[in-house]
């Protein structure tokens, strides 16, 4: 079971998030947080997976909730579920290492793979969110980015940046293997060493990496 908290500060939307994602046979909400403190303070004593963080709430918001969870909590995958798609916030969530940023009249289908994919180590962003990373790679500080980015790549091994093109697409472990004739176990170690090099707090970040860098997979 994927085992979850759900942190807003409206017991209605708790209600709500609760209701969609126990409908899934493989999704337990074992807690409930009213805002960002009490969340943060509940995953540092609960056996938890996946924080679902609206990133408006009082006492301590959900990137603040996000960034403490990181120091108290880093086995926990955060998603950030808000009702506001602005690029800064879905840019601030990536860079304090949340898996993900879902808005909440995303459908519930949704909400359940965002947790799903949280839960697996993958990352998910709606289509409103993706959009908005997007429309960062392409802004005008992109190209000082990518400069950046290819510095931090350099200590990287051949078959590493190969890796690492295949997450800046957003596969899976197992889909990377298949594409790399590698068992799935050995991608993972990969996939962790690669963080350790890029010092990235999970698979987004280094796929924003590989994005910024220009890394292209092979074809072939």
């Amino acid at each position: 079971m994927i085992r979850v908290l759900v942190a807003d500060d409206e017991p209605l939307i708790r209600a709500g998030i609760r209701m969609i994602l126990t409908s899934a046979d493989d999704i337990d909400v074992v807690a409930e947080a009213r805002d960002g403190r009490e969340a943060v303070d509940i995953a540092r004593s609960t056996a938890l997976d996946v924080a679902l963080l609206d990133i408006q709430m009082p006492v301590l918001d959900g990137l603040g909730a996000l960034a403490e969870l990181g120091r108290a909590a880093p086995h926990v995958r955060a998603l950030i579920l808000t009702t506001f798609g602005e690029r800064d916030n879905v840019l601030r969530a990536l860079s304090h290492g949340g898996a993900g940023f879902l808005l909440k009249d995303s459908a519930p289908q949704e909400l359940i793979h965002a947790v799903r994919a949280a839960a697996t180590g993958n990352a998910y962003l709606s289509p409103a969110a993706a959009r908005h990373v997007v429309d960062s790679l392409a802004s005008p500080g992109a190209a000082v980015r990518g400069e950046q980015a290819r510095r931090r790549l350099a200590g990287l091994t051949a078959r590493e940046r190969e890796v690492l093109a295949l997450l800046g697409e957003g596969l899976s472990n197992a889909d990377m293997g298949v594409r790399l004739h590698m068992s799935e176990a050995t991608v993972k170690t990969y996939v962790s060493r690669i963080l350790t090099k890029l010092d990235c707090k999970n698979r987004v970040q280094a796929a924003l990496l590989s994005r910024d860098a220009g890394l292209e997979a092979d074809r072939g």
